[in-house]
């Protein structure tokens, strides 16, 4: 398994990281270690996982994954994992945390009792990776960065990063860090996909400018680049069947990765895998970590079957060619996701 820097820190990480936001939802604990075990013997060092987990939000699962996460810690050397696990944002804004009585919000109070309670549930002293969930543009950035480093001083947090962030964020957070001395965000963990390129469009070039990788999520569109959503089909158990049936915000969501655009590119690059002898899910688990900009790509399972096709990509380099072809499909169907 390759492996790279995350940003600027010491830390190296395997350029596939497991994600959990499934566990204690569709994946019972059981199956939630035997992918973890699989992904770790296959050379994958790296896990994330959130206070917030597994998802959708309800305040009956709150912190349920990473406590099947830490139980699973404790079968493994600690030295030899990469932990990250996020905070939560506010939720006064489009999405109600599942901590804290839905009372989040980026500031220390939040972020020193979300630390405690994710090393409580994770089993451990330390997180090598912690990260705020979603970001709080009208509030100051000087609290939470300042919260963030004393975690780094007190050694209970190796670095830090952001998730879902602007390109104006980003810097701001960074430009609070450089003027105040605090740590720096050296990740960013946004959506990024064959189906969802808009990370290229800005922030891929204040990544290379300021030092800071991109550890993307959904490499597979929500799973629908795995092809289970085509012809209209609704698989018992998969994320956006569930979504869809929820109504409200989950439904939009699950319209905005399912839809005709999305489907229909999802059909081409399916063609250009299946030319190049490899499954879809490979082609876009390797499309995603051959970017300069990114570190380690996240990807998710539900069950122990579906990690074979995500750990060919573990080595994988896609020639010239193939990256031609998809970026013409790119070029004739912009921004499936809107």
């Amino acid at each position: 398994m390759q492996n790279n820097r995350l940003g600027k820190s010491a830390i190296a990480v395997s350029k596939i990281c497991m994600g959990t936001m499934t566990f204690g939802n569709q994946a019972d604990e059981a199956m939630s270690h035997r992918i973890l075990d699989k992904s770790f013997d296959a050379g994958i060092n790296f896990f994330d996982t959130a206070e917030n987990y597994p998802v959708p939000p309800k305040d009956e699962w709150a912190g349920v994954t990473e406590e099947i996460v830490g139980r699973w810690m404790k079968t493994k050397k600690r030295d030899a994992l990469i932990i990250a696990t996020k905070v939560c944002g506010p939720s006064h804004g489009w999405l109600r945390a599942s901590q804290r009585s839905g009372m989040t919000a980026l500031d220390r109070h939040n972020i020193v009792r979300a630390i405690e309670a994710s090393l409580k549930r994770l089993g451990t002293d330390y997180i090598d990776l912690y990260q705020t969930h979603w970001p709080d543009h009208g509030a100051r950035y000087e609290e939470a960065m300042g919260a963030l480093d004393d975690l780094i001083r007190e050694g209970k947090v190796r670095v830090i990063g952001c998730s879902n962030e602007t390109s104006w964020g980003l810097m701001n957070s960074l430009a609070v860090s450089d003027r105040e001395g605090f740590a720096r965000y050296d990740t960013i963990q946004n959506n990024f996909s064959l189906n969802n390129r808009r990370f290229e469009d800005e922030l891929a070039q204040v990544c290379r400018q300021e030092g800071v990788s991109l550890i993307p999520y959904s490499p597979l569109a929500g799973g629908v680049l795995s092809g289970k959503s085509q012809g209209g089909a609704r698989p018992e158990g998969a994320r956006f069947s569930n979504y869809l049936a929820l109504g409200g915000r989950q439904a939009v969501m699950a319209q905005r990765f399912v839809n005709e655009k999305s489907l229909a590119s999802t059909e081409r690059f399916a063609a250009i895998a299946a030319e190049a002898g490899m499954s879809i899910v490979t082609l876009a688990t390797a499309w995603s970590k051959q970017h300069d900009f990114v570190a380690s790509t996240i990807v998710g399972a539900t069950h122990v079957d579906q990690v074979d096709d995500i750990l060919a990509a573990g080595d994988l380099t896609l020639d010239a060619d193939i990256l031609k072809k998809i970026d013409a499909v790119t070029k004739d169907i912009l921004y499936p996701m809107g």
